[in-house]
């Protein structure tokens, strides 16, 4: 088992799906298969318009044939692993390349670097974590105590014994649902501006707490993966309406209310002006049709 990075674009060509699968030809196959049962890094290319570097990390769980693609293989993602980093990573910043082993002896970026999957060394996999976990000021939850002082910062400046255990120490952390719980509603009220989706209002309480909770489209319970595109900012009234199917979204985001609502007119008045949700600008950040569709057949009451 080894780590290792992904490269994946949004508009890939590829039958991609960050959460669950990874789809490459078969000059990889031999690196993908090196990453089965370890995680791995998701990296999106700097030629790409407003690239978000390294941004997730995900457990292979096993490597098939793509049976509906001849020649292509599918790397498996262990469902619950994927997390999206609190803050893209970039490739370069001032101190040099984040990814070390890709430097030649003569300090250029060797030819490495272009290879839509390669190895990262242990050390490299745990400076882009520290990075990308990195919260300067941690986002308080809704309601209830503050952070519990036993969560383990990922930042670059904890306290970790033993610098060849960070790694391992941190890619642990990864599958506390306390701690993707508290990231993933980071990246989530990050992405929103702290804006409820259905509702349009943005409320900040007199803790410095934003009104609205990072709600999962596909629960956590329903092999939901924490993912930035299974995700929405919601006010609690809302965010209880969505997960009893009261309300729904179409792929277009507007915003459906369901015929078993006892007081429609009231439900409609809760919505903003749009009828549309409120989402990110980046397309690769909003609620995905594949997770939309799944809410709309399990959950939303029509």
């Amino acid at each position: 088992m080894s780590f290792g990075v992904f490269i994946h674009r949004f508009d890939s060509i590829y039958d991609d799906s960050p959460a669950e699968r990874y789809q490459f030809p078969a000059q990889y196959l031999g690196r993908v298969s090196a990453c089965v049962g370890d995680w791995i890094v998701y990296y999106e290319p700097r030629k790409i318009r407003d690239t978000r570097g390294y941004f997730a990390v995900a457990r292979v769980a096993r490597v098939v044939p793509d049976a509906a693609s001849p020649g292509m293989y599918v790397a498996e993602i262990e469902p619950g692993s994927y997390l999206d980093f609190v803050g893209p990573v970039p490739f370069s910043d001032e101190d040099g390349v984040i990814e070390r082993g890709l430097l030649n002896e003569d300090g250029g970026i060797s030819g490495r670097a272009q290879s839509a999957v390669r190895p990262i060394s242990a050390t490299d996999f745990d400076r882009i974590l520290a990075r990308g976990f990195h919260e300067a000021q941690p986002e308080l939850p809704r309601i209830g105590p503050m952070l519990d002082a036993d969560l383990v910062s990922f930042g670059e400046g904890s306290q970790v014994p033993f610098i060849m255990e960070q790694p391992r120490l941190r890619v642990d952390q990864l599958t506390s649902r306390i701690v993707r719980d508290r990231l993933f509603r980071r990246v989530v009220l990050r992405a929103y501006d702290k804006r409820c989706a259905v509702t349009g209002l943005r409320l900040i309480n007199g803790g410095g707490r934003a009104e609205v909770d990072a709600a999962h489209i596909r629960p956590v319970e329903a092999n939901g993966p924490d993912i930035l595109s299974n995700g929405l900012a919601l006010s609690g009234t809302a965010h209880w309406m969505f997960d009893r199917g009261l309300i729904g979204l179409a792929d277009d985001f507007r915003i459906l209310v369901s015929r078993h609502v006892n007081d429609p007119d009231s439900a409609r008045g809760l919505i903003n002006a749009s009828g549309h949700a409120i989402v990110p600008p980046r397309p690769s950040d909003r609620p995905s049709p594949h997770f939309l569709k799944w809410h709309r057949d399990n959950v939303f009451k029509v």
